[in-house]
């Protein structure tokens, strides 16, 4: 078959050996696949990250001397079953599938390791216990977003966003419009964007931000202060316990204390909002940390694969909590195919160009630079070789 290969930091298009599915798989024929931002940062960047990976326990992802075809958002059509599978669906049936799969008892991602090739190729292995099939009516299209967007909606679960609560999302990549579409899809009144391309801006408000933001010309942490009205100074949180106690003390017989820890409770005492970082480059944590309203919560769901340092005095000051995320469940996942599919999310505005596997290595590129492309997906049959 024919697959993009990464190696070195190329990606060219090479006859490669036709898959064959082992127990418990099932050889899906690649409808659609998505280029993720982790797949542009992983071309050049994968060795620092297999480091990483290595010492947390997975010593099997990519390396830059190794060929690998990527590719873990997709859309595929069963072809087989290996050996041990139940065959629930029959030959042609669309399906999306959890990119993790498992040869013998060494499980693997899907398109980040060279023991699993991904979808940029014509077809690709899946695990049957993680494949669903696409409901009646959603397209393959959209279907193939359900990867990318399982990111944010693990993210917004993690980030304990209430709906009252104002949202920041920095970064309007692909990742970063799925986290607005998550957040506004979970109920959050305010969703604040923030992105230096005008056209990113633009795809924001088209999947729910509600105010859009270029921080050349305002701070989207300025505005999200004035939104929910957030702490910004020292002296102004400080003059706040002084102005509780101040009327607490002077109330005959209250237990204050108990009064002060009920309004804690209530949310009466000063909270900051919570702030999505989805750039994933190096220096942005030490950005969002510094220019954040005191008490903020920052879910980090940008990938940056490279090392990166910012001041823990400043957080510790400021009372910043950080959260760093990292994919999502089988259940998150399949809540997030459902959502797509009952248009509780529109993926569509998303969705900005499709290329066939000689374009991939310049959409690539592109990608890198454009600033009003969002999700490029793939159809291995398309002849489209740019974008």
């Amino acid at each position: 078959m024919r697959a993009v290969v990464c190696r070195a930091g190329e990606l060219t298009v090479q006859d490669v050996p036709m898959p064959v599915p082992e127990t418990g798989q099932v050889l899906l024929r690649v409808l659609r696949a998505g280029i993720c931002g982790s797949d542009l940062h992983a071309r050049v960047h994968c060795d620092a990250t297999a480091d990483v990976s290595d010492e947390v326990g997975y010593d099997a992802f990519m390396r830059s001397d190794q060929s690998v075809v990527l590719g873990h958002e997709f859309a595929g059509e069963v072809v087989s079953y290996g050996p041990g599978c139940r065959k629930r669906w029959a030959p042609g049936t669309p399906v999306v599938s959890v990119p993790m799969i498992r040869h013998g008892d060494e499980a693997h991602l899907t398109g980040l390791t060279a023991s699993a090739p991904g979808a940029y190729a014509q077809f690709v292995l899946v695990s049957e216990d993680m494949t669903f099939e696409i409901p009646h009516g959603l397209s393959v299209e959209h279907a193939a977003l359900t990867e990318p967007l399982a990111v944010a909606h693990h993210a917004v679960r993690r980030g304990e966003v209430g709906r009252r609560d104002v949202a920041v999302v920095i970064g309007c990549g692909p990742i970063g419009l799925a986290v607005v579409a998550m957040l506004k899809a979970s109920g959050v009144r305010t969703v604040i964007a923030s992105d230096l391309s005008a056209g990113r801006r633009a795809l924001a408000g088209r999947v729910g931000a509600d105010i859009v933001v270029d921080p050349a010309v305002e701070s989207p942490f300025d505005r999200c202060a004035r939104e929910g009205r957030y702490v910004t100074a020292a002296q102004d949180l400080l003059g706040t316990a002084f102005d509780a106690m101040h009327t607490l003390r002077r109330i005959p017989l209250a237990p204050w204390d108990s009064l002060f820890r009920i309004a804690d409770r209530l949310g009466a005492t000063p909270k900051g909002p919570v702030i999505f970082e989805c750039v994933g480059t190096p220096g942005m944590i030490e950005h969002v940390v510094s220019n954040a309203p005191f008490r903020s919560r920052v879910v980090v769901v940008g990938v940056c694969m490279e090392p990166d340092t910012f001041r823990p005095a400043m957080a510790l000051n400021k009372e910043i909590e950080l959260r760093f995320v990292f994919v999502y469940d089988p259940a998150e996942f399949h809540e997030t195919l459902q959502m797509i599919a009952e248009g509780k999310v529109d993926v569509g505005p998303m969705i900005t160009a499709t290329v066939g596997l000689e374009g991939v290595a310049p959409a690539f590129d592109a990608l890198g630079a454009a600033a009003h492309h969002a999700k490029v997906l793939i159809d291995p049959m398309s002849e489209i070789d740019s974008l």
